[in-house]
């Protein structure tokens, strides 16, 4: 199976992170968390925000950015930031991609942008708008990478059940 990473450095809003990780249980997609971030992992809003899915999470937790790329130096990196001049619809993401988002004040560091700019990735928006939500941003990203690999082990079909009350014939 393809392997799919999401990686939020110095994540702050514990619902969005919670988002995130319901997004990453319910598409097999690996999470890791970078440190510092604005709540504890036992906050009950992320514990909310992720329900019953945990169990199917694969998550890594990290001291900071260069404990992060110490012992992920394989991977193939697209940092998701406004400030790109590519469309992340102009990537053919690989296996082992790994998708790098900003905290949701800042977005990613500006040198580290600077340093990989081919690799750096926007999401269309008006001028106007300032971002997109984090976890919306994910999932925009996630499931364009998983379209482009046909959506590996996810169910692609669902079924429609006849109940009583659709007796409407």
């Amino acid at each position: 199976m393809a392997e799919l990473n999401i990686v939020l450095i110095e994540p702050e809003i514990p619902q969005n992170t919670g988002n995130i990780a319901r997004t990453c249980a319910a598409t097999g997609a690996r999470l890791h968390l970078v440190r510092p971030m604005g709540f504890e992992v036992d906050d009950r809003k992320l514990k909310r925000a992720g329900l019953d899915y945990w169990y199917l999470l694969d998550i890594t937790y990290y001291d900071n950015m260069d404990d992060f790329f110490e012992k992920n130096p394989d991977g193939n990196f697209y940092y998701f930031s406004t400030k790109a001049q590519k469309k992340y619809t102009q990537i053919d993401y690989p296996d082992k991609a790994y998708l790098v988002f900003g905290k949701e004040t800042r977005g990613l560091p500006e040198w580290l942008l600077m340093k990989n700019r081919e690799s750096t990735v926007r999401i269309p928006m008006l001028s106007d708008a300032r971002s997109l939500n984090l976890s919306n941003s994910v999932a925009i990203a996630v499931y364009e990478t998983l379209r482009q690999w046909d959506f590996p082990q996810l169910q692609c079909m669902g079924e429609l059940h006849r109940h009583s009350w659709d007796d409407a014939e």
